[in-house]
């Protein structure tokens, strides 16, 4: 087989994946993704890009029924109250919640990240010294991120980075997964302190996330914008 043939049937998988991938309100509660491939699928988020290397974000994988049952009254967009279900809450293989980042540990110059940058990335003493330099000007100067909301807020968008990779991951493994954000932040920082020890002054959550078989097709087929519609080209 040419290299022009493998190309494009990697093309046609991607294609595909994404035709397949869709929003699943409700889980088949039978059926379990495996170690093996859901290892996998937190395998992409902990490989996935971020802005300066920081990883600005946590992954909870919540398991218990009982302690996913703790979001049920406030998390709208996964307790099935619009379809009568059970919702993802309480279909779904896995349920997790990714946790952004705060001030107190994406501040450039935190101890933190100071800690990350010679721990983890291994970086010799005057690298770090010009990383923490051009991250101050990145937020002071560049993006104007100042002050524990709009760091908290830019942790979150670096999060929906692992997001969109693990969901891509999954479909590729003909695996189905929801994104949500229909939650109430506050209620849910506190569930959170409370029951899994998650200091809300260090995280907060960003986004949940459902993974599983869907239990029916789609209601409705994909709709999207044409790419002329939706790319200008320069």
């Amino acid at each position: 087989m040419t290299q022009q043939a493998v190309t494009s049937d990697i093309q046609d998988l991607i294609v595909q994946a994404f035709n397949f991938r869709h929003a699943t309100k409700v889980f088949d509660a039978d059926r379990k993704i495996n170690d093996s491939e859901f290892e996998t699928i937190l395998q992409s988020a902990r490989l996935s890009p971020s802005s300066f290397g920081m990883e600005p974000w946590h992954l909870l994988v919540v398991q218990d029924p009982a302690k996913r049952e703790l979001f049920r009254d406030f998390t709208w967009g996964a307790n099935g109250a619009f379809n009568g279900s059970a919702g993802q809450l309480g279909t779904a293989s896995h349920f997790a919640i990714l946790l952004a980042h705060t001030g107190a540990t994406m501040t450039h110059h935190s101890d933190y990240l100071q800690k990350h940058m010679k721990d983890v990335k291994q970086l010799p003493d005057d690298v770090i010294g010009f990383i923490n330099g051009a991250y101050q000007k990145f937020q002071e100067q560049d993006f104007h991120i100042e002050g524990d909301r709009q760091i908290t807020d830019w942790s979150a968008r670096q999060a929906y980075i692992p997001l969109a990779n693990m969901m891509t991951t999954a479909a590729l493994m003909g695996i189905d997964s929801c994104p949500i954000e229909g939650f109430e932040m506050d209620k849910t920082s506190v569930v959170l302190a409370e029951h899994f020890d998650i200091d809300p002054a260090i995280y907060q959550p960003a986004v949940m996330v459902a993974f599983g078989y869907r239990a029916d097709a789609p209601a409705h087929p994909k709709t999207r914008r044409a790419l002329d519609q939706m790319v200008t080209w320069a």
